[in-house]
């Protein structure tokens, strides 16, 4: 294993990974993007598993899969016994049984990756593309290595989080790392939309207070499919409230940029001509999705290699 790499047996929470394991990946990602090749000749397995629909995360694990050279084995939720009822533990527990090396999984329920790393008898390795309203460790990771490119450092870099913060797996995967990072943190959005927790990581703000001092705008979509009850704002109100309109976009600093994990609701986290704006990364960002998942997948399956050497 290469000093660059670094050996997990699953990646389901930012929580769970060290800063060095998180700088390793980053700079891995960087390295993934400019040109380094890593062909598999033993071609492991990976089989993506999402039972929420996703375009960026899913396709973006595909095109990592893809240039690593891995054989994909396709899951599709519509087709599978999961109509049958059968259980995420029990599908899990057949495609390790399999000899599936690597399991993507998104899933509702948060947390649901538990009980999978737990068991014995799962050995597939597994890694987190979101987990309802909890993590989303690749989405964070192409997030820090986007802000890596652009500054070269996270210490003293002063962050803000706006938008659905209570419903955003992004937002809280973010603000636990970025505060181990050094970064300061400030959040902002509707008050019925932000809990207690994230007053542990920084303060509440406006969007008005920050935007003209903060060098990362890291907005969120609003999560229209996970709002039961509460708050509801029309698009105008909100985004006159709450998103990036040109007066704002004016007030940033010019070396600032604007983050958003995507899908973007045009005109109301952000006006629709802000979303390919100089100052916008959202763009970089997904490219950046396909060269950090490179790397998440490298470090699994090099962890399963190493694990493997040492029972032999």
């Amino acid at each position: 294993m290469s000093e660059n790499q670094q050996a997990l047996n699953h990646v389901v929470s930012m929580e769970d990974l060290t800063v060095d394991q998180v700088m390793k990946l980053i700079k891995r990602g960087i390295e993934f993007k400019n040109g380094v090749q890593l062909p598999y000749e033993n071609k492991p397995i990976v089989s993506n598993l999402f039972f929420e629909d996703s375009t960026r995360t899913h396709k973006s694990f595909e095109v990592a899969e893809i240039k690593l050279g891995l054989e994909r084995l396709d899951f599709d939720v519509k087709t599978s016994s999961v109509n049958k009822g059968e259980t995420l533990y029990d599908t899990i527990l057949t495609l390790s049984a399999l000899g599936v090396d690597v399991c993507v999984i998104r899933h509702p329920e948060v947390d649901y990756y538990r009980e999978l790393i737990a068991s014995p008898s799962i050995t597939t390795s597994i890694i987190n593309g979101g987990d309802g309203s909890g993590q989303h460790p690749s989405q964070s990771l192409l997030d820090l290595m986007t802000i890596y490119e652009e500054f070269g450092h996270f210490e003293g870099l002063k962050v803000a989080i706006a938008g659905d913060l209570d419903h955003s797996r992004v937002a809280k995967s973010n603000m636990q790392i970025l505060k181990r990072l050094g970064a300061e943190l400030f959040f902002a959005g509707p008050e019925e939309w932000r809990s207690q927790e994230f007053a542990d990581y920084g303060q509440f703000v406006t969007i008005d207070e920050i935007v003209d001092q903060v060098d990362v705008l890291m907005l969120l979509r609003v999560q229209h499919e996970r709002h039961e009850s509460g708050a509801v704002f029309s698009k105008e109100d909100y985004h006159a409230q709450h998103g990036l309109n040109q007066e704002r976009y004016n007030r940033l600093k010019e070396t600032a940029i604007i983050m958003h994990p995507a899908p973007v609701n045009r005109d109301v986290e952000i006006a629709d001509h802000l979303v390919e704006a100089p100052k916008s990364r959202i763009v970089q960002q997904m490219t950046n999705g396909v060269f950090v998942r490179m790397a998440i997948l490298e470090s699994v399956l090099a962890s399963r290699n190493a694990n493997e050497n040492t029972r032999r």
